[in-house]
C-alpha cells in the first residue's frame, strides 16, 4: 500500500499522542492539530486522505469542521469522529447524517475496530488490486465459467410434476 496520510485533531495531547501510536506500525504519515482553524488550515495544506477528530474543539467546532471538509473535498476526504463528549445516538445520528462524518467512535473505543475503519477507508483500489494478486494463484473467471458451463451440461434437466 502506498503511504497514507491521516490528520489527527484533538485539543488533548494524550489522545493525540495515543492515535499516533495506534497508526504508526501501518505506514501512515500522521499530521496533528490541537484546534479547529488549525486542522482546517493543515487539511487544505497537507490534503490527508482520512481525518479523525475530536468534535470539542477550541476555535472551530468539530462537528462544523467535518461538515468543512466534507465540503472542500466534495465527500472524498473521510472524517472519523472519535469522541469522548458526545456520547449517545443523537449525537452519532447528527455526525453521520448532517455533517457526512462516515464514522463514530466513543472513548473508550475498540482499537482494533477504529483500525479497520480506517484502513477500510484508505485503501484504494490499487491497493486491492496488489492485495489480490499477493494471494496464492487462483483460476481465472474463464477457467470458472467453463468448469460451471461443463457441470450444467452434465448434470440432468430437472423434471417438472
Amino acid at each position: 500500500m502506498s503511504k497514507k496520510k491521516i490528520l489527527l485533531v484533538d485539543y488533548n495531547t494524550k489522545s493525540l499522542e495515543s492515535l499516533t501510536e495506534l497508526f504508526q506500525n501501518h505506514n501512515i504519515e500522521i499530521v496533528t492539530a490541537r484546534d479547529g482553524v488549525t486542522a482546517f488550515e493543515k487539511f487544505k495544506s497537507e490534503n490527508p486522505d482520512l481525518v479523525i477528530l475530536e468534535p470539542m474543539l477550541p476555535r472551530l467546532h468539530g462537528f462544523d469542521l467535518t461538515q468543512k471538509i466534507n465540503k472542500e473535498s466534495k465527500g472524498k476526504v473521510p472524517v472519523i469522529i472519535v469522541t469522548g463528549v458526545y456520547k449517545g445516538h443523537q449525537y452519532r445520528t447528527e455526525a453521520t447524517r448532517n455533517f457526512g462524518a462516515v464514522g463514530y467512535f466513543e472513548k473508550p473505543f475498540d482499537k482494533n475496530k477504529l483500525v479497520d475503519a480506517v484502513m477500510k477507508y484508505v485503501q484504494d483500489e490499487g491497493d486491492v488490486e496488489d492485495d489480490i494478486a499477493e494471494l496464492p494463484d487462483l483460476p481465472g473467471a474463464d477457467t470458472v465459467i467453463q468448469g460451471l458451463a461443463q457441470r450444467l451440461k452434465k448434470k440432468p434437466p430437472d423434471k417438472k410434476e
